[in-house]
């Protein structure tokens, strides 16, 4: 798991904005990796790439297996990429080059390029079952023995079962692990019958879920901070923790998505494959142990113990001009954006609401868990002081790709008198010696994958327990609300958190690194 390095934590009071700029490393091609996975040993594997022209791939895919491979932090690999455009070797390869140019955060040298370039082959889906099991044994008789395959299924949910059922024609099956992408059904009858129907060809420890959101750095300090010191863990309960916030705005609009998105919205894209993993994270029980089945399982135990949404208790928004973009219904009900309120019935939470909050074309791209603390007496500090005056201290993660965590307080202010103002300390992973080892989070996961680590993925059981508690909501969903874009979405969302405030946007933004 990503753990806190040491860091220098500095007290500061004025607002300074932090921008984010991607680091560039360059691997010499005999550097051996230092993070955990360089003393493990994972066998050669083979990873079947699905979509491997799509725009996933492109972006992250194909970027983050180059990183992985000079980097040296995968074992030996051989990449077959497989899609429906009807490409050789050669003209996949050159798609490959661009896609990492484009979108790497590390940089290749011409001779790490020619290393990865050797990894990769590609077969027209149309080709068959039979072409791309030819092609995977080719690459598995150039890694030797004790190869696993990895398959990689970067194609739309409606592609999803015939890929499987292609697999299973290739004989494809052993020695396998597939990753999947979202949304795993689209309630619970639908998630379901497509587990059942994965179930038909692979186990359940064979299949990975995939939430780009818990491979990152910060989502998986939260467990650092809570379980590994005794600072935190003790008031991590409804008797010192007021409410909690998870919130995930986005300025994106949905381009050539909007298709899709009309049969899915905010709730089913973000919500349930997302903020609630999250979630999950925030709330969990400790496990018996740092291992995946353990934590699996307490992760489930949140899910089982969230309380039904009910739809007075959401606020769906829709973002004017969505109506007019291609493929979109003209009185379309889709919701672009959602807040809601959300509660678990046990001992550790009762009585804490948690809000979760997601939307498209709002004013600031963000990923922010906000942990609101309940504010102390303050019979002792006069009524002039200060105190309160900014809030409750909060403990504050931020999901971005260079992970932060804060925790503000109120301290005297300096000169005469009691006058208290809010302080924060701060932590980033861009301060520690060893920030060129943060990996991306598809990096991780895919690493996680062929190590067969369940830890950060979800499991069937997982997201049927998330469906079932979601049924009042998609069986009578209140009406969408218009929002302008550059907005923070619907004023009613002000109502839903009332008495408390959405931290976002922030008053004061995070300090710049000196």
């Amino acid at each position: 798991m990503g753990i806190l390095g040491e860091s220098r934590i500095r007290c500061h009071d004025r607002p300074v904005t932090e921008p984010h700029e991607p680091q560039t490393i360059s691997y010499p091609a005999e550097a051996r990796a230092t993070s955990r996975y360089a003393h493990e040993r994972m066998d050669p594997h083979v990873i079947v790439l699905f979509g491997a022209t799509g725009d996933l791939a492109r972006r992250k895919l194909l970027p983050g297996l180059a990183h992985l491979v000079v980097s040296d932090l995968a074992p030996e690999i051989r990449i077959v990429g497989t899609s429906l455009e009807d490409l050789d070797d050669a003209q996949f390869k050159e798609f490959a080059r661009t896609a990492v140019e484009q979108f790497a955060h590390t940089e290749l040298t011409a001779e790490q390029w020619d290393h990865f370039d050797d990894n990769l082959t590609y077969v027209p889906q149309s080709a068959g079952p039979d072409a791309l099991a030819a092609a995977v044994r080719t690459a598995e008789q150039a890694l030797g023995d004790d190869v696993r395959r990895l398959h990689y299924l970067s194609v739309p949910p409606k592609a999803a079962l015939p890929v499987i059922d292609m697999l299973r024609e290739a004989d494809l099956v052993k020695r396998a692990r597939v990753v999947m992408e979202k949304p795993f059904g689209t309630d619970l009858s639908s998630a379901i019958e497509l587990n059942a129907k994965v179930h038909q060809t692979f186990a359940e420890s064979q299949v990975f879920r995939i939430d780009h959101f818990l491979g990152k750095e910060a989502a998986q300090n939260i467990l650092a901070f809570r379980f590994a010191n005794g600072l935190f863990e003790p008031i991590w309960n409804r008797n010192f923790i007021d409410h909690v916030q998870i919130d995930i705005p986005e300025t994106l609009g949905l381009d050539q998505r909007a298709n899709f998105y009309e049969s899915t919205g905010a709730y089913k894209d973000m919500v349930v494959t997302h903020l609630f993993q999250v979630l999950a994270f925030v709330a969990m029980e400790p496990p018996t142990a740092l291992e995946p089945r353990a934590i699996s399982e307490e992760k489930n135990k949140v899910f089982r113990s969230l309380m039904p949404i009910e739809p007075r208790d959401v606020v769906r928004g829709q973002f004017t001009g969505y109506t007019d973009l291609p493929g979109v219904s003209p009185d379309s009900d889709t919701e672009t954006f959602i807040a809601m309120e959300c509660r678990l019935d046990n001992w550790r939470w009762a009585g804490v609401p948690f809000y979760l909050r997601t939307g498209k074309e709002l004013a600031e791209g963000k990923r922010i868990i906000s942990i609101a603390f309940r504010e102390a007496p303050r019979s002792m500090f006069p009524a002039n002081s200060g105190v309160g005056s900014a809030g409750p201290d909060h403990l504050t993660f931020d999901l971005a790709d260079e992970s932060k965590v804060s925790l503000s307080f109120y301290g005297k202010r300096p000169g005469p008198g009691m006058r208290l103002q809010k302080l924060s300390m701060q932590f980033s992973t861009g301060e520690t010696e060893t920030a060129g080892d943060v990996l991306e989070a598809y990096e991780r996961l895919i690493l996680d994958a062929m190590r067969g680590d369940h830890t950060l993925f979800t499991t069937a059981e997982g997201i049927e327990s998330l469906w079932d508690r979601s049924r009042a909501l998609l069986d009578d969903p209140p009406p969408v609300k218009p929002y302008a874009p550059g907005t923070w979405g619907p004023n009613a969302i002000h109502q839903l958190v009332a008495p408390h405030a959405w931290r976002l946007p922030f008053e004061r933004e995070w300090r710049a690194k000196k």
